[in-house]
């Protein structure tokens, strides 16, 4: 068992199915030695786990949870093009969504929800940049949606 795998295993996570893209996209694609994940909605499986605004319908902490949901299925679209978790060597920058209730500030608070996640898993290399950005609507009235940028070593 891998160094990544073992960190999954010792906080109880389990890397879930690809989630199905739900329009002409694929979910995660290589170019040289970065891997980009296109935005992850927090779907778990299959079906939405919330919609709504942060702010609103939905609480600034539940929005962090979602935010959460979202690294896995993120993580779940890099393992289905890398083969394995094990090979990330750094999180270059996480790209964060919320659709926010027009008074709510708080999107920093909300990603991280993400950010603190990868830093469990990966620890150091799990330390990157970021935009957490507040939205009007995300597809299918989804709260938050999060893409990653990742580097990886090359197989040999």
């Amino acid at each position: 068992m891998g160094q990544i795998s073992a960190r999954l295993s010792d906080l109880g996570i389990a890397i879930p199915q690809v989630a199905k893209p739900v329009a002409a996209y694929v979910p995660a694609m290589v170019t040289g030695n970065l891997l980009y994940t296109a935005g992850q909605l927090p779907f778990v499986d299959g079906a939405l786990v919330q919609t709504g605004k942060v702010g609103a319908e939905v609480s600034p902490a539940q929005g962090a949870e979602l935010a959460r949901i979202c690294v896995l299925n993120a993580l779940a679209a890099a393992q289905s093009v890398l083969g394995s978790l094990e090979t990330i060597t750094r999180v270059v920058k996480v790209n964060g969504y919320v659709a926010s209730h027009p008074d709510f500030i708080g999107q920093p608070q909300v990603l991280n929800g993400a950010s603190e996640l990868l830093a469990e898993i990966f620890g150091d290399k799990g330390l990157h940049a970021r935009a957490a950005v507040g939205v009007a609507v995300l597809p299918l009235d989804a709260p938050v949606e999060v893409e990653l940028i990742l580097e990886f070593a090359p197989s040999r």
